[in-house]
């Protein structure tokens, strides 16, 4: 019996689709937890100790296996490798994680990322890594202005920042993505207009642009508690989003989640799958992971991580989400998304009627034009996806 036409049979419109989804379709996120220096920024979880990159791979293969089962019958579309700093780990435990991955799922992917940093492109790591299947890479930019790299202790240099793609390029690499950060604090827009212009004469044909944040945990979290340091104010901040979409947008590129933006046809289909609701496994500390119902995380910590794999013991908590939660996820992801959120699919399986329920809610947000509508279906307007968490916010149930 061909099991699969079994399952699709008698399916029709969203029903097919989802059923194709639930059956096949998943991915696979690696988070490596090392980095050379830390960021003034970053919260991620990461070490800047690396003397146990070969103990860690070891461990994340062997939770590789342990945790096969998690996407059962389903064919892995992408392999995302992030971080920490992937680009750290040496080739041969990057070819030993994807040998793992190929031996316990398959090997037909259609996309392999690594995120990579500027310093780490040399061109035997480029060939190696293509010769390995990644065919996606990428870049931790946030900006090509010397003073800016210096004051988030960025270990790369503008310099090599913009030899990277050309670099990547030569070696046979099409695909790329530039990481921006916006929300510099300066008298003018000056700056974000040179990066941005940069950005874009190196045609990566997506990026990923982030407003400066200031994290409690962080460098920068502990300047600005003791006034050392001032964010920019929130106008500035929009300002310079608003010249972001206006810039990619006559470049060419597609706004398709409110950070991102791609050519046609360079959207990242790993994240694409994360914000459509698509399976996905986390591996390694503080990774999380989507069975297409509940979520689940590993913890934040190394040590902990590796003692606990060590024992054959999986440190993988479940949080077993709520019909409520699931549907306020839905309603948060979708409407950061080009696709929006799709009434009768919220009326289906979830046996609500948002319309009604929010219809003042959603007749305001109109009159503000921050809503676009296609039948049922509802996405955000550009200068919706600027307030984008708080419209979801208004609409959890």
């Amino acid at each position: 019996m061909d099991t699969k036409k079994e399952v699709f049979k008698g399916l029709a419109g969203i029903d097919y689709i989802r059923k194709i989804i639930e059956f096949t379709l998943a991915g696979i996120y690696i988070h490596i937890p090392f980095c050379k220096q830390a960021c003034h920024y970053c919260d991620f979880h990461f070490s800047t100790n690396l003397e146990r990159m070969d103990q860690m791979t070891e461990m994340i293969c062997h939770e590789l296996e342990l945790r096969a089962d998690y996407l059962k019958n389903k064919n892995l579309e992408t392999v995302y490798f992030g971080g920490g700093t992937p680009s750290l780990l040496k080739p041969k435990l990057i070819e030993k994680i994807l040998s793992q991955i190929a031996k316990t799922y398959n090997s037909g992917w259609k996309e392999v990322t690594l995120e990579a940093n500027p310093d780490d492109l040399s061109v035997e790591n480029l060939s190696t890594w293509k010769n390995l299947g990644i065919d996606r890479l990428s870049l931790g930019i946030q900006s090509f202005d010397e003073d800016v790299l210096k004051f988030y202790n960025r270990a790369h240099t503008s310099e090599e920042s913009k030899s990277a793609i050309a670099k990547a390029r030569k070696i046979g690499f099409e695909k790329f993505s530039l990481d921006l950060i916006y929300g510099y604090p300066q008298p003018d827009h000056t700056l974000w207009n040179q990066d941005l212009s940069e950005a874009l004469a190196q045609n990566p044909g997506h990026i990923s642009s982030y407003a400066l944040t200031v994290e409690p945990k962080t460098a920068l979290g502990n300047w600005a508690k003791k006034g050392a340091f001032q964010p920019a104010d929130e106008d500035f901040v929009a300002e310079q989003f608003e010249m972001l979409q206006e810039q990619t947008d006559k470049a060419g590129y597609i706004q398709y989640e409110v950070s991102n933006f791609g050519k046609p046809d360079q959207f990242a289909l790993h994240n694409t799958n994360y914000w459509k609701g698509v399976p996905y496994l986390g591996v390694g500390p503080s990774a999380h992971s989507f069975d297409g119902k509940n979520r689940g995380a590993n913890p934040s910590n190394n040590s902990l991580y590796l003692k606990s794999m060590e024992r054959q013991t999986i440190p993988f908590a479940v949080d077993n989400l709520t019909d409520e939660e699931r549907l306020n996820e839905y309603i948060l992801t979708g409407l950061r998304t080009l696709w929006g959120i799709d009434f009768g699919v919220i009326h289906k399986d979830f046996d609500h009627d948002l319309l009604s329920s929010k219809k003042s809610i959603l007749a305001q947000m109109d009159s503000e034009g921050w809503l676009e509508w296609k039948d049922k279906n509802l996405s955000l307007s550009k200068s919706g996806k600027l307030l984008a968490d708080s419209i979801a916010a208004a609409l959890f149930v």
